[in-house]
């Protein structure tokens, strides 16, 4: 049985990158113009929901943290697979999830996710070893988790760019974990060779493919 307690730290490189996609989130907030806070932002939420949607990957470290579990999700694939799962089972509630997210950024969101953003990194400095938390799937290494959160960070500040038309680079270590982490989850739903040929020119994806 894997114990929730271990002294092997959670990757220096790990911790890095989510603190580099964290940052990123918190600057791009701040472009955001006032009056496209009420504008159109992912499906059903305006862009005050996304945004708070998106907080939800500082958020849910935060509360899983103090969490300690035994570990029943190994990899980062089978969390999405699991979630997925969830997500499909009551879309409703994922959506209303994020509008209260929304709500909860109060009148000044810029404040508000710079101190989500400081918090979350002050309880990861505090952390000792790598624990297993409980996630909404599971009990995970917290380093599997924190992929999983700055694969949210940087797919979500693309989303919160296009809806509002603001640039955003996702930071390069960022990004190429995510590419990473979308890479492994097609492959673990036997998608992987489409995926390869489709970014080798060599084939199409379906219509608003995705690997979540």
């Amino acid at each position: 049985m894997n114990r929730a307690r271990d002294t092997r730290p959670v990757p220096a490189d790990t911790r890095a990158t989510f603190a580099l996609a964290a940052h990123a989130f918190a600057d791009l907030v701040v472009r955001i113009p006032a009056d496209a806070w009420d504008g159109p932002g992912l499906g059903e939420w305006d862009l005050r929901a996304l945004v708070g949607h998106t907080s939800r990957s500082l958020t849910t470290v935060l509360t899983y943290l103090p969490r300690l579990s035994t570990e029943t999700v190994t990899t980062t694939a089978e969390y999405y697979a699991a979630a997925v799962r969830l997500m499909a089972a009551d879309p409703a509630a994922v959506t209303e999830r994020g509008r209260q997210a929304g709500a909860a950024l109060g009148a000044d969101p810029v404040q508000v996710v710079r101190g989500l953003v400081a918090d979350c990194l002050t309880a990861l400095d505090a952390t000792q070893g790598d624990p297993v938390v409980e996630t909404i799937v599971g009990g995970m290494r917290l380093s599997r988790y924190l992929v999983t959160r700055t694969f949210e960070l940087v797919v979500h500040c693309l989303d919160i760019g296009r809806a509002c038309g603001l640039p955003f680079d996702p930071p390069g270590p960022a990004l190429t974990q995510s590419l990473r982490l979308a890479s492994d989850v097609a492959t673990s739903r036997g998608e992987g060779a489409s995926l390869l040929l489709a970014l080798t020119g060599r084939s199409g994806l379906p219509d608003r493919y995705s690997v979540v």
